[in-house]
């Protein structure tokens, strides 16, 4: 039977008990060619079951942002960038100074997978190296 020759007309969407019907259907006939009596299910096997598939208002606040919570990405802050020959980057030793493109003053770049993300300034806290992140840059269209 080709969607044409359809009894409910071709306009008709199928709804939850056409569809289970529809399944039980192919199901026998299944049962039929195998050669198992209805109700029969081979060892391990179980019929299949959609459950409810209509949209319900808790979907929407099941899955808060806070499952991104454990989503690691790679986080890089450029503080400049600059271009060596081979043989200068061979003659690098403890203590060498690198010049770079950027003035101390100039923000730095915070990257995360590769892309731009922000803009922040280094700071010192407790011994440690920090960003400030001073911009937010939005994605590019």
């Amino acid at each position: 039977m080709s969607m044409t020759d359809s009894p409910r007309g071709t306009n008709d969407s199928l709804n939850m008990d056409d569809l289970e019907a529809l399944f039980d259907e192919a199901s026998e006939s299944l049962s039929d060619a195998v050669g198992e009596t209805a109700g029969e299910h081979p060892e391990g096997m179980r019929p299949f079951s959609l459950g409810d598939l209509s949209p319900s208002v808790l979907d929407a606040t099941a899955n808060p942002i806070g499952m991104l919570d454990e989503v690691e990405m790679d986080l890089r802050i450029e503080l400049g960038r600059t271009q060596m020959r081979l043989e200068d980057v061979l003659r690098l030793r403890p203590g060498s100074v690198v010049m770079l493109d950027k003035l101390a003053s100039d923000p730095v770049d915070i990257f995360a997978n590769g892309q731009l993300i922000a803009r922040g300034e280094v700071l010192v806290m407790n011994d440690h190296f920090c960003v400030r992140v001073t911009e937010l840059l939005g994605s590019p269209e």
